[in-house]
């Protein structure tokens, strides 16, 4: 009867006795409870979701409804999910369940796995990227002004504490402002090494205080809030700008935000060089070759690494000025 859910127990009680029945070691008793968990009525479903249920049983629901962006709503603003389920939740197609779970604070900053989640969900546009820097109390102008005075020395000893006292001589490398050497290949897979160890919000410190080799590896990072902070570095240049706005294979989220900087798109190799990135949205595309020079538009109007539309656009622009 138990296993049936033909007890009168409340909702959330009769949840629970399912939920431990579901791992008894009778077979058909397993079978029954766990088929009447997943079918349990809406109004005892919705009293589960939203109470305070054990944690292990909100962790099985997020499972078995994880399809149902509703239900994960609910799942995500209840107090008695535990975390690695609210991290979990953050991996799902859901943009509700990631608006919701990147609005709590609290859980972000004792869970970085949650942060992690997070910056690998496509569905994590710049806004919430934004406000999670935001929390961590990593948003740029704050940012710029706790580091504008910070040296070399104060740099490499706040890296060094990141990658620990074994870790000297790349600590000292991953803060230097130098070109990147491109036959000390040693020195790379150092650097690439201690990178990779390092966690989320590791990452996002360096992308503060670390150099230009530091930041040309955490702009490719798959995480996307990591990505996301080089461009809020105080110490990035403008030649940096430059590269990043070039490079192909940084996600098209960055040449958005590279796109949206005033400041940055002043600068005519910047404008040039989202013109001709394909990953470039189309409509900061297009807005920007209206600034190229009539050599440079002649160049579109042939390539064949740019889309139709700019191309196109190129020669409309030409033919108007009479210059084809």
């Amino acid at each position: 009867m138990a296993a049936r859910g033909a007890l009168p127990l409340e909702p959330i009680e009769l949840a629970t006795v399912l939920f431990v029945l579901a791992n008894d070691p009778e077979a058909s008793v397993k079978e029954t409870a766990r088929l009447s968990l997943e079918n349990l009525t809406v109004h005892v479903l919705s009293t589960v979701l939203s109470g305070p249920t054990h944690p292990a049983l909100l962790s099985f629901m997020a499972r078995v409804h994880q399809e149902n962006e509703t239900r994960c709503e609910a799942l995500a603003l209840n107090n008695s999910t535990d975390d690695q389920t609210i991290a979990w939740l953050a991996t799902l197609p859901h943009s509700r369940v990631v608006d919701i779970i990147s609005q709590n604070q609290e859980r972000m900053m004792r869970t970085e796995d949650i942060v992690d989640a997070l910056g690998a969900n496509p569905l994590t546009g710049r806004a919430v990227i934004e406000r999670i820097l935001t929390f961590l109390g990593l948003e740029e102008r704050d940012v710029a002004e706790d580091t504008e005075e910070l040296g070399e020395a104060e740099a490499e000893a706040a890296v060094l504490e990141l990658l620990g006292e074994d870790m000297a001589d790349v600590a000292k490398l991953l803060v230097q402002d130098r070109e990147s050497d491109e036959e000390d290949e040693d020195v790379k897979i150092s650097l690439y090494a201690a990178v990779q160890n390092m966690t989320v919000m590791q990452k996002v410190k360096l992308t503060r205080m670390g150099g230009k080799d530091a930041r040309a590896m955490l702009i490719k990072d798959r995480n996307r809030i990591v990505s996301a902070s080089v461009l809020g570095s105080p110490k990035l240049t403008e030649t940096e700008v430059i590269g990043f706005a070039q490079n192909r294979s940084i996600g098209e989220e960055l040449l958005r935000i590279i796109a949206s900087n005033r400041d940055w798109t002043k600068n005519y190799k910047v404008k040039y060089a989202l013109v001709t990135n394909p990953k470039t949205p189309q409509p900061q595309a297009l807005k920007f070759i209206n600034y190229l020079q009539d050599k440079d538009l002649r160049g579109l109007m042939k390539s064949r690494e740019v889309s139709s539309n700019i191309s196109a656009h190129a020669r409309r622009i030409l033919s108007k000025k009479g210059k084809i």
